[in-house]
């Protein structure tokens, strides 16, 4: 059941993969909420958050600390701390940690469409970000990425 918490981001379970940033995920394993996604990534310089994709539903970005790339509709933009991205339905995206420590992103996203659409993308290519072949299908996506399981690590908010 949902039930109203307080929680400090310190406190949150965080989960790492060397292929994609650390989560700092603040959703109960027993309880998903049905609505949003909110999470925290740490996203270390050179290293995506995941692969360039789109989803037909509203998320938006924070910076809230550091430096990264977005690769935003096929085009690299430079973001910093407090910069808030907005991306509507079916923008193509996907962060890559810049600069020279790591990145923090508050992402927030819609649930209230459970797809995505990972396109080929050359710009994304360059770092690992982007599938060699168009699908709508996560584990096609994230295949090769899928032979090192998640793991629980100490959480790194706040990042020094």
């Amino acid at each position: 059941m949902d039930e109203p918490f307080v929680m400090n981001a310190a406190d949150a379970p965080a989960l790492a993969h060397s292929r994609r940033a650390t989560i700092i995920d603040f959703e109960p394993d027993d309880a998903p909420w049905p609505d949003t996604g909110v999470n925290i990534q740490i996203l270390r310089p050179g290293q995506p958050n995941g692969r360039y994709h789109s989803e037909p539903v509203q998320e938006d970005f924070l910076v809230l600390q550091g430096e990264c790339i977005v690769i935003l509709e096929g085009e690299e933009r430079p973001l910093r701390q407090w910069d808030f991205l907005h991306c509507p339905a079916g923008a193509e995206h996907i962060f890559v940690g810049a600069g020279d420590g790591p990145c923090a992103v508050l992402m927030i996203g819609s649930r209230r469409k459970d797809e995505a659409y990972y396109p080929v993308n050359e710009v994304a290519a360059k770092y690992d970000a982007s599938v060699t072949t168009a699908t709508d299908e996560p584990a096609e996506a994230y295949a090769d990425w899928r032979q090192e399981p998640w793991r629980q690590v100490p959480n790194p908010w706040p990042l020094d």
